[in-house]
């Protein structure tokens, strides 16, 4: 028995050598492309269609040299036929030498298809509704009109040389039977990419790696997907796409598009804990990408943004501060500098703990005691119980009561207003049990 149990210890202690920052003992999937995926970047055609959006020349210009910069894979435009001024913006970006690849999005039709390759793109992606609902009240066509259509235009692009991709448009309320028919027609005569679309937003992450799975199964090509956001699961479809065998994620910066828009940009890479996305991409510009856009449509980052968020590596509780400044693992499931981003613990509450505050001492070249890091504590969180403080504050204590130390003096440690002196008197006699971190 006793050496079970030393057993046991040996293999609780003994270390891991994994990532800290990775998701656990995950089981590896052959199909899965969650370490190599492609980014089709679809702001300046998907992000259009958000409510705010509007982008002159010069801005597209801007927001493509900037999506260049940081490594995507593929920069999606709007219908060369959807205005005159579509068609130049088109022609401008497909002159400026950037190393993504450029694409615009047709619709199923020849008309669109020959506009869209005069304009000097790399890519046409193909879309018409295949679901009743949009064959009945968007186009009016049936299955087979779709892939007699589809056929002629995949033949017609490929013949000028450049890629083609197809996709269905509401993928998910489609019928399984209908969507397999057509995405093994298009296969055959060499579409370079199908397209899964989840338009209304509807798919869950199951429905998503079920549909993805099957198709891996029928197409020999690559499978691109597109998700909205209108159930809050793009992101986790994104994924749940990649594992299934999907090859090309699409996505917006800060996910702007129709309606609740679509999966973010930085999303996916965020969710690989095993980064294998930056060696490829340029992480670190995403908040400048974000930034960028913000400003462009006249919006402001989330608080709670994945990686970017004002909040997204703040820690404020004792228990996790303590952690935090052992080992950031502990509450980070994404290493911050991967994405030029800093992390900040919060020491300016009543939350705080003495490991906290003894970090901010020494950031500040103050060096005490235990007992006294404990004491200085417990005097900020006596003053954070009765209002708001600030770092100001919280620091302008940490060094008054150091001077004081240093003196012998009892200097005030605080201005006061009249209204606080007696609750934080009260509150510095009170018996406080400072928690360590």
């Amino acid at each position: 028995m006793s050496s079970e149990r030393e057993n046991g210890r040996a293999l609780c202690s003994s270390p891991i050598n994994r990532n800290p920052y990775g998701h656990g003992n995950t089981v590896s999937d052959f199909l899965s492309n969650v370490s190599r995926f492609k980014i089709i970047e679809s702001t300046l055609r998907e992000g259009e269609q958000f409510a705010n959006a509007f982008f002159d020349t010069q801005k597209k210009i801007e927001i493509a040299r900037a999506l260049d910069e940081f490594g995507v894979d593929y920069i999606e435009l709007t219908n060369p036929c959807a205005s005159d001024q579509s068609r130049l913006d088109c022609e401008a970006i497909c002159k400026l030498g950037l190393k993504a690849k450029i694409l615009t999005h047709i619709r199923c039709h020849m008309d669109d298809a020959r506009i869209a390759v005069a304009t000097g793109v790399d890519g046409v992606d193909v879309m018409i509704g295949t679901s009743s609902l949009m064959r009945q009240h968007s186009h009016g066509k049936d299955i087979e009109y779709i892939k007699k259509t589809a056929i002629e235009v995949i033949n017609f692009v490929k013949s000028h040389g450049i890629e083609v991709r197809f996709s269905t448009e509401d993928s998910f309320r489609s019928d399984l039977v209908d969507l397999l028919s057509i995405y093994s027609a298009v296969d055959q005569v060499g579409v370079h990419r199908v397209g899964v679309a989840d338009t209304i937003g509807c798919a869950s992450p199951r429905q998503v790696y079920e549909l993805i799975r099957v198709l891996r199964g029928v197409v020999s090509c690559d499978i691109e997907t597109h998700f909205h956001d209108d159930a809050g699961c793009a992101i986790a479809n994104a994924y749940c796409a990649l594992e299934a065998g999907a090859t090309h994620i699409d996505t917006s910066v800060l996910g702007i598009g129709e309606r609740n828009g679509i999966t973010p940009l930085g999303g996916p890479d965020g969710a690989d804990g095993r980064h294998a996305s930056r060696s490829k991409y340029r992480l670190d510009k995403l908040k400048d990408l974000e930034d960028l856009v913000a400003e462009a449509v006249q919006i402001n980052i989330p608080f709670n943004n994945y990686i970017t968020g004002l909040c997204a590596f703040t820690h404020k509780a004792g228990i996790h501060a303590k952690a935090i400044l052992n080992d950031p693992s502990t509450y980070e499931i994404i290493n911050p500098t991967d994405f030029g981003m800093a992390r900040y613990v919060h020491f300016a509450s009543r939350l705080t703990g003495w490991n906290a505050i003894r970090s901010r001492a020494q950031q500040l070249n103050i060096s005490m005691t235990e007992k006294q890091y404990k004491e200085c504590t417990a005097k900020i969180k006596a003053l954070a119980d009765i209002r708001p403080i600030a770092m100001d504050d919280a620091d302008s204590i940490i060094r008054t009561y150091y001077r004081n130390i240093q003196s012998g003096e009892d200097n005030p440690l605080m201005d006061l207003n009249a209204d606080e002196i007696v609750p934080f008197a009260a509150k510095k006699k009170e018996p406080r049990e400072v928690p360590s971190a």
